[in-house]
């Protein structure tokens, strides 16, 4: 099926998104001194290694539960020629993704809705607001 040849890390420039939480003074002020202490680079290093280190020690709950529920874990890219593919195959898609499904500006919501039946993205979705808004309610 075109979609498991579909992943194509390099393809996606930039797969960071931002988060935003709110921290206690006293919680803030450890950081920023471990901060000027030399012990990470910015607020955000902070953040992105604490999220590492909690992430890691929770690695095969993560493997365990994304396995059970068929997700693919990664990057899943699709473009236009891609779902033509499947759309020419006769068959649909069900895409489930933790981590970023992402598809090329060229996808029309016309072939997102002939060739996706249902999408779980646990992460982040990149596509075209025609196409997010047209796979609204398919997404799971």
């Amino acid at each position: 099926m075109p979609a498991r040849n579909a992943v194509r890390a390099a393809s996606a420039p930039n797969t960071d998104e931002k988060i935003t939480t709110n921290l206690g003074c006293v919680d803030l002020g450890q950081v920023d001194l471990l901060v000027q202490e030399g012990f990470y680079a910015n607020r955000s290093d902070f953040i992105r290694t604490a999220i590492r280190n909690q992430l890691a020690v929770h690695s095969e709950v993560v493997r365990s539960a994304a396995s059970r529920r068929t997700l693919v874990l990664g990057i899943q890219h699709y473009s236009a020629a891609d779902l033509k593919a499947v759309k020419d195959a006769g068959q649909v898609l069900e895409i489930r993704v933790l981590g970023l499904a992402s598809f090329d500006a060229d996808v029309t919501p016309a072939l997102a809705l002939a060739t996706i039946k249902s999408i779980t993205v646990l992460g982040a979705l990149h596509a075209s607001a025609a196409v997010k808004a047209a796979l609204l309610q398919r997404l799971r």
